[in-house]
C-alpha cells in the first residue's frame, strides 16, 4: 500500500510568518493553486481514500487535490495541527530569535523544546500522530480494495507520522526539514514496515 502525506496549501498566515497551529486559517489564492495543481498532476493517480484535518487549510486542500473525482475524504481530529497555544499568531521569525523564548528551540533543538501556556508538548503530538498511523492507516493494509491513500494534515503533524515511521529520537524530529505548502510524502506500507519513496516530491 502506498501512502501521500501531503502539506497543505499556502494560507495568509504563511505569507506573513505566523505561527498556525491549532488556528483555523483558510488557504490564499496561492494555496487553492499549488492544490490545484497538484491535483491536475495526480488526477490519472489512483487514490482509494483521504484523510483530512478538520482544519480548513488541510481539509480544503484534500477537496482541491480529489476536483471531481469520487474519493471520500476522511476528517480526523488525530492529525489536526500542532496546539502552540499564547504563540499562536506570533511571527515565527521573530519567536526563533528571541532568546526568553523556548521556542528558539523548536527548528534546532526540538528535544529541549517546551509549550508556553495552553501549548502541546511534541511527544504529545508524536502519540496522537501514531495513534493515527497504528490505527487508522497500517490496518487498512490487509484491505484488497486499498492501494494507496492520501492524508492532507499539516507540518509539525506530518513529521509527527514520519517520525513514527523512522522511529528517531526527538532530536531528529525534523529530519527530512518542514514540508513545502502542497509538498508529498511518499510511503510504502507492507507486512509491518514502512519503505520511504520520496521526502520532497512536488507535483507543481
Amino acid at each position: 500500500m502506498e501512502i501521500y502525506i501531503v502539506r497543505h496549501g499556502e494560507t495568509f498566515w504563511n505569507e506573513k510568518k505566523l505561527l498556525q497551529g491549532s488556528t483555523d486559517i483558510e488557504l490564499n489564492e496561492n494555496g487553492k493553486k499549488l492544490a490545484v495543481l497538484t491535483g491536475e498532476a495526480l488526477k490519472d493517480t489512483r487514490i482509494d481514500r483521504i484523510y483530512a484535518s478538520p482544519l480548513k487549510r488541510a481539509y480544503e486542500t484534500a477537496c482541491l487535490i480529489r476536483g471531481d473525482r469520487d474519493i471520500p475524504i476522511i476528517k480526523n481530529d488525530l492529525i489536526r495541527e500542532m496546539n502552540f497555544g499564547d504563540y499562536e499568531g506570533q511571527n515565527a521569525s521573530e519567536l526563533l530569535k528571541d532568546e526568553s523564548q523556548s521556542f528558539k528551540y523548536f527548528f534546532k533543538r526540538p528535544e529541549l523544546y517546551t509549550p508556553t501556556t495552553n501549548g502541546e508538548t511534541l511527544e504529545h503530538l508524536c502519540e496522537r500522530a501514531g495513534k493515527f498511523m497504528e490505527e487508522v492507516i497500517e490496518p487498512l493494509a490487509g484491505d484488497p480494495g486499498i492501494e494507496r491513500v492520501m492524508i492532507v494534515a499539516h507540518g509539525a503533524i506530518n513529521k509527527a507520522m514520519m517520525m513514527h515511521v523512522k522511529k528517531h529520537g526527538m532530536e531528529a524530529f525534523w529530519s527530512g526539514g518542514l514540508q513545502k505548502n502542497c509538498n508529498v510524502i511518499i510511503l510504502e506500507y507492507n507486512n509491518g514496515s514502512y519503505n520511504i519513496i520520496e521526502e520532497t516530491k512536488t507535483f507543481y
